[in-house]
């Protein structure tokens, strides 16, 4: 049985602005007020994990013992068929230290090449408690790498990728179409369901 969750705020352990609005987003109609950690001044942690679950845990435990409230960590990224999974755990990495996705996107079309387009975006969405308690959950969404780039909406990987059964990329679509099917929103659906509903 996931441990509930019974405060009215928490920390959303992340310095990156989209991904802190689309939580945020994600949130608001539960009562949660949300609280960057880089608002806070909070330190990142080295992310030294070998899977999303591991760098989000990472993530959530850090910050949430370092606030001493809840915290709730999202690690995700693109792993691409043709490149055996990456850039994977590596996809903030390939973006550079000034987090500029525009020549990762451009590295993953150049190396992909002819090859079959078939990628997905995973999320491991942790929420860790100040006594080390964590609950974790992964979501997923499947679809195709598209070229030139399109659309400004979203962040990161999305301008490239086109979710099956869908016309336009994540960063063309309106951001509550988005929410409605990525992989963030399969892992806040399960997170919701496991520690804020009643029951």
């Amino acid at each position: 049985m996931a441990r509930k969750f019974t405060g009215d705020s928490l920390i959303v352990a992340s310095h990156n602005s989209g991904k802190v609005r689309e939580i945020s987003d994600l949130l608001a109609q539960y009562s949660v007020t949300p609280i960057s950690a880089g608002l806070l001044g909070l330190p990142e942690p080295v992310e030294d994990g070998l899977t999303f679950k591991a760098n989000a845990e990472i993530k959530a435990l850090a910050a949430a013992t370092a606030a001493n409230m809840p915290a709730l960590a999202d690690d995700s990224g693109l792993a691409v068929d043709a490149l055996d999974g990456a850039p994977g755990i590596y996809s903030a990495r390939w973006a550079g230290p000034n987090k500029d996705f525009s020549p990762a996107m451009e590295r993953v079309m150049l190396e992909v090449g002819d090859s079959t387009k078939a990628a997905h975006f995973v999320c491991a969405l942790s929420l860790a408690w100040p006594d080390g308690h964590i609950e974790t959950f992964e979501g997923t969404v499947h679809g195709d790498l598209t070229w030139p780039m399109r659309g400004n909406n979203g962040f990161g990987y999305d301008a490239i990728f086109v979710p099956h059964g869908h016309s336009q990329s994540f960063g063309e679509m309106d951001p509550a179409e988005k929410h409605a099917m990525s992989h963030r929103a399969d892992a806040f659906k399960q997170l919701i369901e496991a520690c804020f509903k009643a029951g």
